[in-house]
């Protein structure tokens, strides 16, 4: 197996959407801060209470989240371009379940969320980790990083053990994932062909691209990924604040079992970003059980529409599957044992 730099890995994807979605993002970026800045006192009274509780739910999201957004972007940026080639793995323990280990605590060095997350995974096995030991990283990182801890900290702080809970489920789950793996005999078996190929395209056809370049370039590719989905998240979420009974909401979130699972079907279709879903999860802090939130916090970054697709660019469907039930049924253990605990 070939062992190209990390940064060669990213340099798949699709320049069309990334651009759709650049544009898309910086416009609605505008748009919001033209509202706040420049719309009169009497936009708002001419909306309904209804309309009016939407737009200021979804903005406020929107305005907390963002400086954690770009955080990351910066920081994956700066690992993945600046940084000495090698100057990670080369430390890595000998034996297989402490690297593991060692590899779900990595997104402390490597603080950036899921999205980003996939193409350095698929980097990381071209440079020589098994697919076993690139799923453990890949399933850690998005909670196990220092800015997944802070605004989970700065959502919830220590209140009913989310936090804590978050950070030893993420670690225990992304290792039982790569301990199982691991037992595989034909570790190629668990990489699609086309991943193959496409590491060959990518060797064979580097950038020449200066760092500062391809910095600018990845930059605008990530924020063209996350703006869009942080909006659509941030939108949703006033939505169900707005749209949906209140009752409804009181009925599920008081129920440990329904809260559990309600919430993460909610995080597998909402596939917000980890950098900023605890604020998002934050406002149904009051109605759902913690243990739902918590649920929510790591069955999300590990497991969600974006994900599955982002992750079927390198492991197979079988694969994929695997993990899907094995997160799912650890995620809503995890859940169910808060509630019942707290």
């Amino acid at each position: 197996m070939p062992h190209p730099p990390v940064r060669h890995a990213t340099r798949t994807g699709a320049p069309t959407r990334t651009g759709t979605g650049l544009v898309i993002g910086a416009g609605l970026l505008l748009a919001i801060l033209s509202i706040r800045l420049f719309a009169p006192a009497e936009f708002g009274a001419a909306l309904d209470d209804r309309t009016r509780d939407f737009v200021t739910l979804s903005i406020s999201v929107v305005i907390e989240s963002l400086p954690f957004v770009f955080l990351g972007i910066l920081l994956s940026i700066l690992v993945q371009l600046w940084l000495p080639e090698g100057l990670l793995l080369r430390r890595l323990p000998k034996s297989a379940p402490l690297r593991r280990m060692v590899l779900s605590l990595l997104g402390v060095l490597l603080p950036v969320c899921e999205c980003g997350n996939v193409p350095l995974a698929r980097g990381l096995i071209m440079r020589g980790l098994s697919p076993a030991e690139s799923m453990t990283f890949l399933l850690a990182a998005p909670i196990l990083n220092p800015v997944t801890i802070i605004t989970t900290y700065q959502a919830f702080g220590w209140d009913d053990g989310i936090l804590v809970s978050r950070i030893l489920g993420g670690f225990v789950i992304a290792n039982l994932i790569g301990w199982l793996f691991s037992r595989h005999p034909a570790q190629s078996e668990l990489l699609t062909p086309r991943f193959q190929a496409a590491c060959e395209r990518d060797h064979a056809h580097p950038s020449t691209a200066s760092r500062f370049t391809q910095s600018v370039q990845m930059f605008a590719r990530e924020s063209g990924a996350m703006l869009p989905a942080l909006f659509v998240g941030s939108a949703v979420a006033g939505l169900i604040q707005v749209a949906v009974s209140r009752d409804l909401l009181t009925t599920l979130g008081s129920d440990p079992i329904w809260s559990v699972l309600a919430l993460m079907v909610l995080a597998f279709v909402i596939a917000i970003c980890s950098n900023v879903d605890a604020f998002f999860v934050l406002a149904f802090g009051s109605t759902f059980l913690p243990g739902a939130i918590v649920a929510f916090l790591v069955f999300g970054p590990m497991i969600d529409v974006k994900m599955l697709a982002l992750m079927r660019t390198t492991f197979t469907t079988r694969t994929l599957v695997i993990v899907t039930a094995v997160v799912g049924l650890s995620s809503a253990a995890l859940g169910l044992a808060v509630n019942y605990a707290v």
